[in-house]
């Protein structure tokens, strides 16, 4: 079983920042074993891919609309995943989520993983 919870979200000025972290509880087993990713979903619309790190953490991908701007990390010994935005635009408002599959892969499509947090909300004004 594993459980996701996201923080960090709030709200912030355009051309601010904000890093968001994702907390994983895993009975039987290892954080380090699964792959990570972040979505979001603005009102209205469908869910995006966002980032994604490998289990190792040696394999990152970007949505084209972040690259530059945001940076995924991992911190195995805390359980955790983190998503630093940078330069924040009032597109990138939306609920963020994070995800996770057991995985030595990470995957740009949502429905490769298994394990999902509530969500945590980022606003970006103008």
């Amino acid at each position: 079983q594993v459980q996701l919870v996201e923080s960090g979200g709030g709200l912030v000025q355009a051309g601010g920042s904000l890093r968001l972290s994702c907390a994983a509880s895993i009975s039987g087993g290892t954080f380090g074993r699964y792959a990570m990713a972040w979505f979001r979903q603005a009102a209205g619309k469908e869910r995006e891919f966002v980032a994604a790190i490998s289990r190792s953490g040696w394999n990152i991908y970007y949505a084209d609309s972040v690259k530059g701007r945001f940076t995924i990390s991992r911190d195995n010994a805390k359980n955790t995943v983190y998503l630093q935005m940078n330069s924040l635009k009032p597109e990138d408002t939306a609920l963020y989520y994070c995800a996770a599959v057991y995985s030595s892969s990470a995957y740009t499509l949502d429905y490769k993983y298994d394990y999902w947090g509530q969500g945590t909300q980022v606003t970006v004004s103008s």
